[in-house]
């Protein structure tokens, strides 16, 4: 990386956050690309006209995202491939929200409009068959167990395998950080359908999906979304 891109001093904020900021933002604006290698210890403080030890702790913290890596005797560089480690932050904020139980299932919900409308640009033959077989095995462990943990993998199996049909790594990967965000609002949901004898309506909501996307009626992708959180409401 040139040694200009860091222009402007690090203002009182955090020291440490603000040089995190601007590193990151670095990379976002393209300053700074994948394989690039970032100015010595010397160079950063003399650019954020900051300490050592301020500059060690970013990068401490960077690196524990997976957003650089450091080799030794050559020094620190950007990473050139995703890491599941950088949403870990976003992740951790959410979790610590109070109250946000509305906003984490309004996150998937628009989530999933956006993925089952990328599925169907991908979709074909092959992958609706990979679905219905996700379906045929998520309605065998419904009918033959009453563990809820057993039920809801096979759920977010069939989720997945949607997802997978986006080919998009980075929403395969964002889907798997939805969903450890939704476990517990999941699980009662899941709690909810078994109570009130409900496991059939809860199947053929996702049939109505499967025959979504084997019809290629993305105008049903709304009112799917909407039948399906169903047994989510007033999920506190």
């Amino acid at each position: 990386m040139k040694n200009n891109v860091f222009k402007s001093p690090i203002a009182s904020k955090s020291v440490v956050d603000r040089i995190i900021d601007e590193i990151t933002s670095a990379i976002i604006d393209g300053s700074l690309k994948p394989g690039d290698k970032i100015p010595t210890e010397m160079e950063l403080c003399e650019s954020f006209q900051v300490g050592r030890n301020s500059i060690r702790e970013a990068i401490k913290i960077l690196e524990a995202f997976g957003v650089v890596y450091i080799k030794r005797a050559e020094g620190t560089f950007v990473s050139s491939s995703f890491n599941k480690r950088m949403l870990d932050s976003m992740l951790y904020g959410l979790i610590l929200q109070k109250e946000s139980t509305d906003d984490i299932v309004e996150l998937r919900r628009v989530f999933d409009i956006g993925v089952w409308f990328a599925a169907f640009e991908k979709m074909n033959d092959e992958k609706i068959e990979k679905i219905k077989t996700s379906l045929r095995e998520m309605e065998e462990t419904i009918k033959r167990t009453d563990d809820m943990e057993t039920v809801l993998d096979s759920d977010l199996q069939f989720h997945r395998v949607i997802t997978e049909c986006t080919e998009n790594p980075l929403l395969v990967n964002i889907y798997e950080y939805i969903t450890r965000l939704t476990i517990p609002s999941r699980k009662k949901a899941t709690r909810r359908i078994f109570d009130t004898g409900n496991r059939e309506i809860f199947i053929s909501l996702h049939e109505e999906i499967v025959n979504m996307f084997v019809s290629n009626d993305r105008s049903k992708i709304l009112e799917n979304v909407k039948k399906h959180y169903i047994f989510w409401k007033d999920e506190k």
